[in-house]
């Protein structure tokens, strides 16, 4: 299987659940990878037999700035829906992380994978 990466997205958004961190977008950085075969454009060079990464990234930023989630895990589930919806798409990784959420650590986050189907 061959991947595709988006590295370091980084929207701004409701996130969290305290008090504060409901008041005001903070930073997130989204990594993602993206499982599919693509043999057939590697062959064509043609992007319509690839993934959008472009269309996938700007998906996962205006979600990512609108959901207001509580937890990184509800929203990195989310972004692999998204990422999944791409017909291409069978496996995703997502890495999301809110930068600086813990006292001298410099960012906490989680990383799923989830496979069509799952979801």
């Amino acid at each position: 299987m061959d991947t595709i990466f988006i590295k370091d997205l980084q929207p701004r958004g409701i996130i969290g659940i305290n008090d504060w961190e409901r008041q005001k977008p903070q930073q997130m950085l989204i990594n993602i990878t993206l499982f599919a075969d693509l043999k057939r454009a590697g062959a064509s060079d043609n992007v319509l037999d690839s993934v959008n990464y472009r269309s996938i990234a700007k998906k996962v930023i205006q979600h990512a700035e609108t959901a207001q989630r509580f937890t990184v895990e509800a929203l990195a589930t989310d972004c692999a829906r998204i990422c999944l919806d791409e017909p291409l798409v069978s496996k995703v990784i997502i890495r999301v992380e809110k930068p600086a959420a813990v006292r001298f650590s410099e960012s906490v986050g989680v990383e799923i994978e989830r496979s069509k189907g799952e979801l």
